[in-house]
């Protein structure tokens, strides 16, 4: 299905027949500071051959100089050509030789037909513009340990031309050759390594050569007074880049060591060696993302991967999970690149599904496929049971709403997708289709169908039913075993599967279906059959005569993306004998099961709790410990912001904040499960014996054998001892300020205070997170939102509740999508009430006008509160 906008469908045939003559009547740009999908089409169907010559001139303050080159072949002169520049001011425009006068909105430049020559042009735009705070473009930091000053590029979506004048789309591919004069003791990073370094005046002038062709989002520069490390052990040589001030807590040998791997295995996997000389990864402040794949200069979040102690194995896999996913980008999404934003998925669910067989394959961790169900995959069926889910394939109308889809569905559903599409075509078949694919279109714009239609040819089967099912239509569907039994054997077994009335579209899906059965107190597998299923029943005549199941799950081992809804014996085994299930992965997915049920109002929290109790103390994977401890710290919260605070809640919460110490203490001589134990206990603790024991922790009068309580953990007990308003935690934030002068201190100093429940701070802090042009730096603004208002601080929440909400569609006309993103993820208001749910029943029925992204979240925040107040209702009262 071409799921492309009429005027784009128009103007892409144009550009097979003769465009020229469309051109003279097509319509000028919007003046917007967005590019829509048809102009896009227009100028790429004109344009082709494209190089830069960019050069750089940096010198640490807040603007930057720019001299760009564009050289580019046009197909005719029959009308104006656009060329993307944002909010700079141009020093000199120059077009064919020739100097014009500017025709700029601050955000593209036109070029009048009369300067433009059929076949080779050249266009030199000049100009100066400031850096980005934001995140975005050219970002500048200042480090405040030492004053150094930090620039790095990030472009995606669309965000080159806001670091140089470009034509700012995936399919406009182009190669780049780069300058840059910078201070004397700055290193430069980019697409290619640098062939000299001259001494000029006010620093030196770094030369690179020419890149392969890439698309503008994944070409980039970063600059300043790097620490570098190297390795040359490997096939291509590595580099690690990290801020001076921070270079004492980054482990480059555990990065070389991951990199060098991932390397070695995508190497033989896609049978295509890795395309770009060198493998720099860069270490960056104040990121808006976890990690970016620009081109062989792979940028990473500080706050994700900088440690002021060793890694924990959790923060370990993390760490090898997301460099094999942006090394996977390499060749899926740089080599090969969408033609359009509504390709991004496919290049995420790809990297994401490729990142984590790379975990299993090539590291240490043989769990990842476990830890992305636990940490990635459930949070997809969570998104995709919103009235808000969409398509994993949709349309992207302008540069403004290509990230108004990059959620769980992009990611996680689309990974799951593409696993049981491998499941399907055989794994042989899969790699081999993935292969024909990268060698076909290596450096080109590719689509959807051209992904597809390889695979479907390699596998030589039409999957033209399944890419419908799979990605054009929202949804997940629930599956069920239902069955029965006589004289202690299955006399029948059938699937059952079925979707919302939103979202109805049933599915063809293949699955593996297991029974067990209870002996001696372990569960141990009778059978284990795999299905494809279909429609609304499909039988399983091969588990008919087994023995009588005690518990069935319907997609063992995950090679299937569906909500499992347990059968009633299944559900209580579950309940009662979790512990007995030997199989990790298993033993993951009937927790989810669980839980989806306290979500769904199904199973009371009161009834689920005592399972976390009973059960969390014994859990010996490690893994899926960390699940575990996050439901249970949900659990918490659900009971936080429900308001419950009777007697069963008290001793509830009480109950909760001992497990987590005991299991403290009880891992003494194992790091990774007494660090585990511990960060929950941080997090649970809420009485006034628990908060009294962190403060000690903290001021060391208590000890606890074996842990060290590094300067992280430090952090996390005052912010969390504020939280509370605890007796002297302001002076407790002021003073570590003084023992932490790094800007992840301020950081963390930042959300302590935010965090402290007094009226008079929410409002003096909610005044600034409300100013889109408030002078504090983004990523503190970001800090301060999802730092405003935790679960038991509901009462302080509603008094802002009305004010915030009344301001949201003034705030989506002037902020900016960064922005928004961030304020509709964590400041719409909601509180677990019916009064609450009213409230925003009553804003998503009048604030129709907001943004895609904004309304989202508002739609969003909606449905959880109501979902909150399910749950509460089906919360009786306890005897006590």
């Amino acid at each position: 299905m071409n799921r492309l906008a009429p005027r784009a469908i128009a103007l892409a045939l144009a550009s097979v027949f003769a465009f020229s003559a469309h051109a003279a009547t097509m319509p000028p740009r919007a003046q917007t500071p967005y590019l829509s999908q048809g102009d896009a089409a227009a100028r790429a169907a004109r344009v082709s051959n494209v190089d830069y010559l960019l050069d750089f001139t940096l010198t640490g303050k807040e603007s930057f100089a720019n001299t760009t080159t564009l050289t580019f072949d046009l197909a005719d002169t029959s009308a104006p050509l656009t060329i993307d520049l944002d909010k700079a001011t141009i020093k000199r425009l120059t077009v064919n030789g020739k100097e014009v006068k500017p025709d700029y909105n601050q955000w593209f430049i036109t070029i009048a037909p009369q300067d433009l020559a059929k076949g080779r042009n050249t266009v030199t735009v000049a100009f100066e513009r400031l850096h980005s705070t934001n995140g975005e473009g050219l970002h500048r930091m200042v480090d405040p340990v030492d004053g150094r000053v930090y620039t790095y590029s990030h472009f995606e979506p669309a965000a080159a031309h806001q670091m140089f004048a470009s034509f700012d789309q995936p399919d406009l591919k182009a190669t780049y050759t780069l300058t840059a004069t910078v201070p004397a003791d700055w290193q430069v990073v980019s697409a290619t390594r640098e062939t000299k370094i001259d001494d000029v005046a006010g620093g030196k002038r770094w030369t690179f050569p020419r890149t392969k062709k890439l698309s503008p989002y994944n070409f980039s520069m970063h600059a300043g007074p790097y620490k570098v490390w190297e390795d040359t052990s490997g096939k291509y040589p590595m580099r690690l880049f990290a801020r001076q001030s921070v270079a004492s807590q980054i482990k480059p040998a555990e990065w070389f060591r991951y990199t060098k791997a991932g390397l070695n295995f995508f190497d033989q996997y896609f049978g295509i060696p890795y395309q770009f000389a060198k493998y720099d990864q860069i270490l960056v402040p104040d990121f808006l993302y976890g990690a970016m794949e620009n081109s062989a200069a792979i940028t990473f979040a500080e706050r994700g991967f900088m440690y002021k102690a060793d890694m924990t194995a959790a923060q370990r896999q993390s760490l090898a999970g997301v460099i094999m996913h942006e090394m996977a980008h390499q060749w899926f999404g740089d080599m090969v690149t969408m033609k359009w934003w509504n390709g991004l998925w496919l290049n995420e669910s790809f990297a994401e599904f490729m990142g984590v067989l790379g975990t299993a394959e090539a590291t240490e961790f043989k769990d990842a496929w476990q830890a992305f169900y636990s940490e990635r995959e459930a949070g997809a069926y969570a998104q995709d049971q919103k009235s808000t889910t969409h398509p994993i394939e949709v349309t992207v109308a302008t540069t403004q709403n290509a990230f108004d889809n990059i959620d769980a569905i992009t990611y996680s559903k689309g990974a799951a997708t593409l696993m049981q599409l491998r499941h399907l075509l055989g794994e042989d078949v899969f790699r081999k289709g993935v292969h024909e694919y990268l060698t076909k279109y290596a450096y080109r714009n590719a689509t959807l169908d051209d992904f597809i239609g390889t695979l479907g040819k390699t596998a030589h089967r039409d999957l033209s039913q399944w890419t419908r099912q799979w990605l054009y239509q929202p949804g997940v569907n629930t599956i069920t075993a239902n069955y029965s039994c006589k004289g202690g054997k299955v006399d029948s077994f059938a699937i059952d599967q079925n979707a919302t009335k939103q979202f109805p579209t049933l599915r063809e899906q293949r699955v593996q279906v297991a029974s067990f059965r209870l002996n001696n107190g372990q569960l141990e597998l009778i059978k284990n059959v795999p299905v494809t299923y279909a429609g609304t029943r499909t039988k399983v005549t091969a588990l008919a005569g087994s023995a009588c199941p005690d518990l069935v799950y319907a997609n063992y081992q995950n090679w299937g993306f569906a909500k499992v809804q347990l059968d009633q014996r299944s559900f209580e085994t579950a309940r009662e004998h979790l512990a007995s299930v030997s199989d990790p992965l298993l033993r993951t997915m009937l927790w989810h099961s669980l839980w989806d049920a306290v979500r769904d109002a199904k199973l009371p929290l009161k009834d689920f709790i005592p399972v976390v109790l009973k059960n969390a103390p014994h859990e010996k994977d490690y893994t899926l410990l960390g699940d575990v401890l996050g439901k249970a710290a949900g659990s918490k919260a659900y009971l936080d912001v429900m308001g419950i605070d009777n007697a069963w809640a008290r001793q509830t919460r009480k109950a909760l904040e001992d497990m987590a110490w005991n299991g403290t203490l009880a891992s003494k001589g194992d790091d990774n499960f007494q660090r585990r134990w511990f960060g929950t206990y941080v997090g649970m603790a809420s009485t006034p014996e628990g908060l009294a024991r962190l403060a000690e922790i903290l001021d060391g009068k208590t000890k606890v054998d074996g842990l060290a309580i590094n300067q992280d953990l430090r952090w996390n007990i005052i912010s969390h001892l504020s939280r509370y308003n605890y007796p002297g935690s302001d002076a407790l934030i002021k003073a570590e300020q003084e023992r932490d002068k790094s800007d992840t201190g301020q950081a963390a100093a930042l959300a302590a205070t935010v965090v402290r429940p007094d009226a008079a701070n929410k409002a003096e802090w909610l005044a600034t997170v409300g100013d889109p042009k408030t002078k504090l730096p983004f990523s503190k603004v970001r800090i301060a939102m999802f730092s405003m208002f935790p679960a038991e601080q509901r009462g302080l929440a509603e008094q802002s509740a009305d004010q915030r909400l009344a301001q949201l569609p003034e705030l989506d006309k002037t902020a900016g999508e960064v922005y928004m993103r961030a304020y509709s993820g964590s400041m719409i208001p909601s509180s677990c009430t019916p009064a609450s749910v009213k409230r925003l029943s009553d804003a998503a029925a009048k604030m129709t006008a907001l943004s895609a992204g904004t309304r989202r979240g508002l739609v969003d925040t909606l449905e959880e509160d109501q979902r909150c107040v399910a749950m509460k209702n089906a919360m009786t009262e306890p005897k006590n």
